[in-house]
């Protein structure tokens, strides 16, 4: 429900805090007090249409803060969680209005879209007046309504589920026809580049590994004939060790002799032929891991060669001809095979459009006996709204051809408001009163199914008597015992029966400014405001006591 309104420097009102409770609250007061400005500033923060001239004169900016307590389960606190707005505690809409037209949107301090706004807006509080041409004059709501009157939501639910499958069923038929006439027309080309494919057989990742194989290849050919001369040369023929292994064979028998003089080049000797030998061990180990292949360089170049060529054919990257070739492959084997398939997914949509076509009827008729139901229980409360003579009826069109997620029916709320004439929409045949009570005995009928937690009714019961306003506020306090209902009234019968009541004023600020006022009155003052009610300007003694008289009623 809407627990707190905060309004700064919008039209009249200054600055204004209100804070309100569960059950009927009312707002009472002169004519031009500001009763609409308060209206407006709600609208505001729930998304409604922005307006340069919302701000207070003077001022840079407006703002309206809207503070709701609503339960953890509501799908007002899915719809933020799905938007990334953060839903512990309470929700507060915050919208600010510059005075250069422009607006910013706030939901728990968070900047969001005036869409989103709206959204919310809608789930938490409708407004309804004289002039209402949304929300239960709204035809696209028609529908829903009686949905929920009925508690039709399992139903509707299966219906949905239904529709869902019949349209997948439908969908894969339409798509296995297009790949059949596909493949049929491209059968010549789709089997020849099969056959090259098959015959190539490309693998993931083959074209990065023969990459690398071909770069070390050439790199060991460059290098390859620099280690064969260098192997040759130490261990060919021409090969200087044994010469040298003779030679320090001899200096080591004369080295006894004179060992003075032989010792250290002896020494020398046999570690230079220690390298040597190291040296030569070292070039035949790596001739034979650098083993080069002139033929194996080439059959790797020409395979790289045929993967990219085949690429370029057929405009897809190497590592994707593999898939290619099984979709080409798939798409033959749905023309050599696809009559059967077809055939089989035809009937698999079939069963589906049966399936739905069952649960949409179903879902009809109850929606027959809801619309029936609704239409005895909104009648029963228009006698004592002075609408004895009309009917509320539920036109229903249902088409089996016309099918959607929400069923094959089409909904709309037509009204008699006399007998003789003619029946037509609610918003085209009610007069702004006949449209008032018509939308009070609806959102009676409906007050614990599909309403928001806040009902907002501007004077909906302007130009009616005392009866039917004591009519209506019996109605008002009926629907504020499962919702927050808060009205803005001219009538005492309705002000009488509130759990709370407001009281609209004006007062100068200054020789040249004045501000609206809103205060919540106790007891006596609310007597006092109910004789003002009655009597007008003069409130005499008779008025107060009719007023005393009034409460006393509508508590007993």
């Amino acid at each position: 429900m809407l627990v707190t309104l905060a309004i700064r420097d919008i039209v009249l009102i200054d600055r204004l805090d209100l804070d309100f409770a569960d059950g009927m609250s009312v707002l009472t007061g002169e004519t031009g007090a500001g009763k609409s400005i308060l209206l407006d500033s709600l609208a505001l923060a729930l998304g409604g249409r922005g307006d340069a001239d919302l701000v207070r004169h003077g001022e840079k900016q407006g703002q309206v803060s809207a503070v709701f307590d609503i339960a953890g389960d509501h799908v007002v606190r899915n719809l933020l969680r799905e938007n990334d707005v953060p839903d512990d505690g309470d929700v507060i809409l915050r919208r600010i209005q510059t005075a250069d037209g422009r607006t910013r949107a706030f939901i728990n301090d968070q900047p969001v879209s005036v869409g989103l706004m709206r959204q919310v807006g809608n789930l938490l509080v409708e407004i309804h007046g004289q002039h209402d041409d949304r929300a239960l004059v709204d035809p696209e709501s028609h529908r829903a309504l009686v949905d929920s009157f009925g508690a039709l939501s399992a139903d509707l639910g299966e219906v949905a589920a239904a529709y869902s499958a019949y349209r997948s069923a439908e969908r894969a038929v339409a798509d296995h026809e297009a790949r059949i006439e596909h493949a049929r027309k491209e059968a010549d080309f789709l089997s020849a580049a099969v056959d090259e494919l098959s015959r190539l057989a490309p693998k993931a990742g083959e074209e990065e590994e023969l990459a690398e194989r071909r770069a070390t290849m050439m790199q060991v050919e460059k290098i390859a004939g620099d280690l064969n001369e260098a192997f040759e040369t130490l261990n060919g023929g021409a090969s200087p060790i044994p010469e040298l292994a003779s030679l320090l064979r001899r200096m080591e028998r004369k080295a006894d002799s004179a060992p003075q003089l032989l010792s250290g080049p002896v020494t020398a000797l046999a570690a230079a032929l220690d390298h040597l030998e190291d040296a030569r061990a070292g070039l035949e180990t790596a001739l034979r891991e650098t083993d080069f292949d002139p033929r194996e360089l080439e059959q790797v170049e020409e395979r790289l060669f045929a993967l990219r060529a085949a690429s370029r054919k057929f405009s897809v990257p190497v590592d994707g001809l593999a898939s290619l070739c099984s979709r080409m492959a798939a798409d033959l084997a749905d023309l050599d095979a696809g009559e059967d398939k077809l055939a089989a997914l035809k009937n698999a949509a079939l069963q589906a459009r049966e399936a739905y076509d069952k649960a949409a009827a179903s879902l009809s008729g109850k929606r027959e006996r809801a619309a029936r139901e609704l239409e005895k229980t909104v009648m029963a409360e228009l006698p004592a709204l002075k609408l004895e003579r009309a009917r509320f009826i539920v036109e229903i069109s249902a088409d089996p051809d016309r099918r959607s997620r929400t069923g094959i029916d089409e909904m709309e709320f037509h009204v008699q408001t006399n007998p003789g004439t003619k029946p037509g929409p609610i918003m085209k045949v009610a007069s702004g009163g006949e449209l008032s009570r018509f939308l009070l005995a609806l959102k009676v009928a409906l007050a614990d199914k599909g309403s928001a937690p806040t009902l907002v009714f501007d004077e909906i019961d302007t130009g009616v008597g005392g009866a039917v306003a004591e009519a209506i506020g019996v109605r008002l306090a009926r629907l504020a015992s499962t919702v927050q209902v808060l009205t803005v009234t001219h009538a005492p019968q309705v002000a009488a029966r509130a759990h709370g009541h407001f009281l609209i004023a004006k007062e100068a600020t200054d020789p040249e400014r004045v501000a609206t006022r809103v205060k919540r009155i106790d007891a006596d003052h609310r007597s006092e405001e109910i004789a003002r009610m009655l009597a007008g300007s003069t409130i005499t003694e008779e008025a107060r006591a009719a007023a005393r008289k009034l409460i006393a009623e509508a508590t007993a």
